[in-house]
């Protein structure tokens, strides 16, 4: 069993105390959730790009062939750009198909 001893504690110092620790882990969560321009692109595929748009899967395949979405095509296989797909549904403008090169 543990022993606690009670002290009293200055109400000034007790909110200045919360306060700062507040502050600290609110600083620690926002640095957390803002990526680094370190991190790599984040791809997605058509299902994940199709969730994150909340479209099916088949409007999305539409609106590539229209041209609507911006898309990046390897191959036969479709990718998104997070952070385009993002700056779509912002601005509503259109981009065209990127094809990677091959190694």
């Amino acid at each position: 069993m543990h022993n606690l001893v009670l002290s009293p504690i200055d109400p000034e110092t007790l909110i200045s105390s919360i306060s700062e620790r507040v502050t600290a882990n609110i600083l620690k969560a926002v640095q957390n959730n803002n990526p680094t321009t370190d991190q790599p692109e984040q791809l997605l595929t058509i299902q994940e790009a199709a969730e994150f748009l909340r479209l099916t899967v088949p409007t999305m395949y539409g609106k590539v062939s229209k041209g609507e979405l911006p898309v990046m095509k390897r191959g036969k296989r479709l990718y998104f750009s997070r952070t385009e797909l993002l700056e779509y549904l912002k601005n509503g403008h259109k981009n065209k198909t990127t094809k990677f090169n091959n190694p």
